[in-house]
């Protein structure tokens, strides 16, 4: 009830401006009345500070001073004071009414701008109180570890994730040094105390289990009012690795089989030939029973056995359903950089939208990379460097063309042979990318041209089979 009422009154409610301005014109009146009827006892003109201090909050400061005179010669005129002295109480009573006035005035501005003040603060208070929120909710739904360190290394801030990976088995990391599990990140706050910087990197991390794992780690400092702190997204990179090298692994092994059996198949050529020397040198008398002849033919026909063995290449299920525009996307991001420094201008014909093909995704992507690095090579004496890829979808393949502008290929029967001469190294990249584009079912075909050379990816396309309809 007090509020209501103490609101009802109060010059800071602009619905109460009207009403309060109201109310001091009849108190100015009401004292004038007073005043005159009390003329030969007492002056009132005191009074009219009151209408005053209740407009000093509406009026402005010329609107003041003018009610402040108003109010002077009101009180002037009632007065039976002596008449000599009428001006100095007018100039008087003028500059106290207009003093007391534009008083209020500047008091009621200034609360004003502080009550404005206090409100943008208090805006400011709740915005960042609920970003905070959406920050704290994000951290602690976020699936990677996220910390926040202080200068001496000691955890200030920890997510699930990151007490999940440092401290599975439920020990608070608050408090603790980041050197017990990540020691990398206290190196740098030791090394940099007073730079600010935002990097990336790979090092070894520890859980409080003892067990090590291998950690990628986003990190910035950035400065506070207590000093410098370190944020870090920290994420684990073991199962990673390890895919990753069991991969290479697995690619190692399938491109030794490969350069196994091309220098098997020329070794197998040379051991025909010698087969038929042989055998014509055993037709010369007496030399059948040389022992040094006899231990040459044993060493041929051995040669020849293992040289016959072929090795298998990859297994079937070394492929599997492959997104094409994806691994585009990552070859783009492999060679554009590098071939933007050798002045080659890429054009990319590729639409967004391509069915899925049957392929080894590391396979093609080697493949890709063999046959940009060829068009590289053949057009560093070209002027014009130009290397177009570009797509074709078929009926049950999809064709992916390199061409360039480079010199060309003189003498293409050979091209795919293991060693063949006039190669810059060793002749095996072409013969390695068609046996892995043929290991699951693809391709590798030259398109002879006027100018140039270009070479087609063949990958087939995975056929979906539509199911029947029952009726």
């Amino acid at each position: 009830m007090k509020t209501k009422m103490r609101r009802l009154f109060s010059i800071f409610v602009p619905e109460n401006r009207l009403p309060l301005s109201v109310l001091a014109g009849v108190l100015i009146a009401a004292i004038a009345v007073i005043d005159w009827l009390t003329r030969p006892y007492l002056s009132l003109g005191f009074l009219y500070l009151f209408p005053i201090i209740i407009l000093g909050g509406i009026l402005s400061r010329s609107q003041i001073v003018g009610l402040a005179l108003v109010c002077a010669i009101l009180s002037e005129s009632f007065s039976n004071l002596p008449e000599s002295e009428a001006v100095f109480r007018l100039v008087l009573s003028s500059v106290g009414f207009s003093g007391t006035g534009l008083f209020i005035s500047e008091l009621l501005r200034n609360r004003r701008t502080v009550q404005k003040h206090v409100e943008e603060l208090e805006n400011e208070v709740r915005l960042r109180r609920e970003a905070e929120a959406q920050l704290q909710v994000l951290l602690e739904s976020s699936p990677a570890a996220i910390v926040t360190i202080d200068a001496s290394g000691e955890i200030c801030l920890a997510n699930q994730a990151a007490q999940q990976l440092l401290a599975p088995n439920g020990l608070t990391l608050k408090g603790r040094s980041i050197s017990n599990y990540l020691p990398s990140l206290q190196t740098v706050l030791q090394a940099q105390p007073a730079r600010t910087f935002r990097t990336t990197l790979q090092c070894k991390g520890q859980r409080n289990t003892g067990e090590a794992f291998l950690a990628g780690v986003w990190f910035s400092t950035y400065q506070t009012g207590t000093g410098l702190r370190l944020a870090a997204v920290v994420v684990d990179l073991s199962e990673e690795l390890r895919n990753r090298e069991d991969l290479s692994f697995d690619h190692l092994l399938k491109t030794s089989r490969i350069l196994v059996s091309a220098v098997a198949h020329e070794v197998r050529n040379l051991c025909g030939a010698a087969v038929v020397l042989q055998k014509n040198l055993s037709r010369v008398h007496g030399l059948t029973e040389n022992d040094d002849f006899r231990a040459l033919t044993t060493l041929i026909q051995s040669l020849e056995r293992m040289s016959s063995q072929s090795l298998k290449t990859a297994r079937p299920e070394a492929a599997a359903t492959v997104e094409l525009p994806s691994v585009l996307d990552e070859l783009r991001v492999l060679i554009e950089g590098t071939l933007e420094e050798s002045s080659i201008r890429v054009e990319w014909r590729t639409p967004e939208q391509l069915p899925l093909v049957w392929a080894d995704r590391y396979g093609l992507i080697q493949v890709f990379l063999n046959l940009v690095k060829n068009s590289q090579r053949a057009m560093e004496s070209t002027e014009a460097k130009q290397l177009c890829i570009s797509t074709l979808v078929e009926e049950k393949k999809v064709s992916i063309r390199f061409q360039d502008s480079g010199i060309g290929i003189a003498n293409p029967d050979s091209l795919f042979r293991p060693f063949r001469p006039g190669a810059e190294t060793t002749g095996l990249g072409l013969y390695v990318s068609r046996s892995i584009m043929r290991s699951f079912g693809g391709d590798l075909i030259f398109e002879p041209m006027r100018q140039g050379c270009c070479f087609v990816v063949v990958v087939p396309a995975v056929v979906r089979v539509e199911e029947p309809v029952n009726a």
